[in-house]
């Protein structure tokens, strides 16, 4: 299963540091999250596009996970020829993450509600 299929991202970006959090669609879910979205599997997911380390942070109240990567933008806004200083478009990144296919996820099905 995709990330997507469980949340949603938005990205921002402070400098050379890129911000991305990741909400829930549902509140059930966010148990998932905490458990799957580990800040490996996300290192693993960006590979060498972040070059510093990565905090995650947990917002359980909203349902959601935010990771503060460092690094990641070539230098930033004001430095970086990339196509994307902003890190828009790491979001797409994020929400293709593989998570392991469960039939039931803590007590609810998923994509067979």
């Amino acid at each position: 299963m995709k990330l997507r299929e469980i949340a949603h991202c938005r990205a921002g970006d402070k400098g050379n540091t890129l911000n991305i959090s990741v909400i829930a669609h549902d509140e059930r879910d966010f148990r998932l999250l905490q458990d799957q979205v580990t800040v490996e599997r996300v290192r693993g997911a960006y590979g060498a596009l972040v070059k510093g380390k990565i905090d995650r942070y947990e917002l359980p109240n909203i349902g959601a996970l935010n990771f503060v990567l460092h690094d990641a933008l070539a230098g930033g806004v004001t430095t970086s020829l990339s196509s994307d200083p902003h890190g828009k478009s790491f979001s797409a990144i994020m929400v293709a993450i593989d998570l392991p296919e469960p039939e039931v996820v803590y007590g609810r099905k998923i994509n067979n509600e």
